[in-house]
């Protein structure tokens, strides 16, 4: 008998380039953060991920996209939720020199659920 391991669900409001960057991985990880971003930032919830990609990514670059992808709960256990706002703008702070390992406990694939014009 296999036991599976316990996932979360995150979110993540992405723009057109680092999509591009997602889609060369064959849609298993994300891509190292730029210098001026040393912390990525996964969401807990997809609301709050729709209102990111919808509101400043299509201001910013014409596009915004929202992702859903699963990862081993257990791993996640060394990143606490940490609340940027209101009671539902949830976040991880994931830092950029840890990012590999975060990818590699990503289970499946990273699915594009909403595109915003």
């Amino acid at each position: 008998m296999t036991s599976r391991r316990a996932t979360t669900t995150l979110w993540r409001p992405t723009g057109p380039q680092e999509l591009e960057l997602v889609r060369a991985s064959e849609w298993r990880a994300w891509p190292p953060r730029l210098p001026e971003q040393p912390i990525f930032y996964p969401v807990l919830n997809e609301d709050y991920a729709i209102r990111i990609a919808r509101d400043w990514n299509v201001k910013h670059s014409g596009v915004g996209y929202v992702t859903r992808f699963e990862v081993d709960t257990a791993f996640l256990a060394r990143y606490p939720v940490r609340q940027a706002g209101g009671r539902t703008i949830l976040e991880l702070w994931v830092p950029a020199e840890e990012l590999d390992e975060f990818n590699a406990h990503i289970v499946g694939t990273i699915d594009v659920v909403h595109e915003f014009r």
